[in-house]
């Protein structure tokens, strides 16, 4: 095997790689010494069928295993050699190739950079801390009381009004034909909550119990069943009874309710709930801060394919929110690369999936964007792929790794959130490598993060719930 370093630009490398016809020839003898021992030929004893005829049925399909895998070898091979960790998967161009012959190809491939991590113990940062208002905690509790209320029949002979719970029949059609689902008997329905189709509850205010009409409405365009979805439909509604709300009160029956044992029991579970909600917007914010730090302090150049990558789905999040979307999915393109998950830890297993360039007459990505824009989503690749390589290496120096107990467990919470599919959810991870890294990637870069605040010098800050809340790129433009 012969392996030459054709070039070496920034932290691109290219190398020219020969694998002699012997070296070739050999790894087809022992590929097919192992195949002429499984064959079973009629005539033949197992394990004695001719190597000629063994090779002359299964020569071609051998060698293209045996091919691959001398790619994979080789390439891998001159990677360690030169202490090389790629970005992304080498592009293998094959130059030349013939039976019995040698097998030259071109390996090029773009290198993680070299660079020194910060002293983390160096850092400062705040953890901002906002103690729980009584206040919020009793908003909270009347939004739930609100939840809770009951529904009583009304007596007087008044017409619905908003907020009101009509009991209603209906029997939906389109061009005057009845269409499944759009039916129902005794359905109770709170005026104005935009619980049905845009426009329906509107023309029940007004109406009293007796009422039997027609209300006519168009299904939004965007609407889930697509044989509905833009199309006029008339529904035959019978208002049968109006029910008023009961005032709501907050009180230990409101918890027992609710499965508690006494109010203070639920106002407990209520302050201890925003507690939470405060302790994570804290943490966002403490997230931000490191990220802030690190990227201060880390200037290296980055892979040119990574950063287009990223760059990618930048532009198409961007198009996305814009309307403009394509089918393709992207993490968010703004939000400063904060909450963004990266997992650049490219020791890859390199049994290359070999990329090769394909000619295409795709539009580019970005087509339509100016340049201002341009230069800024580039701007935000960049700095995403230079942060997710420094905690890469944080973590890789540090020896930080996700156990398979906590990707379980990431997996464990995904599931829930499909009651009664759990098993396809779990089953769909363990099936898909690309979806299980989305899910390991955050839980990886929350434990470097974690790392890095132990590491870092931190100071407790009390603000209030504004100041918590507060979008910290708006305090730099006050700033």
């Amino acid at each position: 095997m012969q392996i030459e370093q054709l070039s070496a630009e920034g932290l691109k490398r290219e190398f020219n790689i020969v694998l002699s016809a012997a070296e070739v020839e050999e790894r087809m003898g022992a590929k097919l010494g192992e195949l002429g021992k499984q064959v079973q030929m009629k005539g033949f004893r197992p394990g004695k069928v001719p190597p000629r005829l063994i090779r002359q049925l299964y020569g071609k399909s051998v060698l293209g295993e045996v091919l691959e895998e001398a790619v994979n070898e080789s390439s891998q091979k001159a990677l360690e050699d030169n202490d090389l960790r790629p970005a992304a998967q080498p592009k293998i161009e094959i130059k030349s190739f013939d039976e019995g012959a040698d097998l030259e190809y071109t390996m090029a491939v773009e290198v993680i950079p070299e660079f020194e991590i910060t002293d983390l113990s160096a850092l400062e940062v705040e953890r901002l801390k906002a103690e729980v208002d009584e206040d919020k905690v009793t908003e909270a509790l009347e939004r739930l009381a609100a939840d809770q209320k009951n529904y009583e029949k009304i007596e007087e002979d008044r017409p619905a009004a908003e907020g009101d719970q009509a009991l209603i029949d209906f029997l939906g059609k389109l061009d005057g034909e009845p269409f499944e689902g759009g039916a129902g008997e005794d359905v109770p329905l709170v005026l104005g909550s935009g619980q049905f189709i845009p426009g329906f509850e509107e023309q029940l205010i007004g109406k009293s119990v007796g009422y039997e009409g027609d209300i006519s409405v168009t299904f939004p365009a965007e609407y889930g069943a697509e044989h509905l979805a833009g199309k006029e439909a008339v529904f035959e509604v019978k208002l049968k009874e109006i029910r008023t709300a009961g005032e709501a009160k907050i009180d230990d029956t409101l918890a027992t309710n609710l499965g508690l044992e006494n109010l203070e029991a639920l106002q407990q579970i209520m302050r201890d709930r925003i507690a939470e909600e405060y302790s994570q917007v804290a943490r966002t914010r403490l997230k931000r801060t490191v990220l802030d730090l690190l990227a201060d302090r880390h200037d290296f150049g980055v892979p040119e394919g990574m950063v287009e990558e990223e760059y990618a789905q930048i532009v198409r999040q961007a198009k996305a929110d814009d309307g403009q979307a394509d089918d393709s999915q992207a993490e968010e393109a703004h939000d400063h690369d904060h909450d963004h998950d990266h997992d650049h830890d490219h020791d890859h297993d390199h049994d290359h999936d070999h990329d090769h360039d394909h000619a295409h007459d795709e539009k580019p990505v970005d087509e339509g964007l100016d340049d201002e824009k341009k230069a800024e989503y580039r701007g935000i690749a960049e700095r995403r792929v230079r942060l997710g390589l420094v905690l890469a290496e944080v973590g890789r120096q540090n020896k930080l790794e996700v156990g398979p107990e906590e990707v379980n467990r990431a997996i464990m919470e995904q599931a829930r959130n499909f009651p009664g599919q759990e098993r396809m959810v779990m089953e769909y991870y363990q099936k898909n490598p690309d979806a299980m890294m989305q899910l390991r990637a955050p839980l990886f870069e929350d434990k470097v993060i974690d790392f890095i605040v132990e590491m870092a010098k931190v100071e407790e800050k009390a603000v209030s719930i504004e100041e918590l809340t507060r979008d910290p790129d708006e305090e730099t433009e006050s700033a």
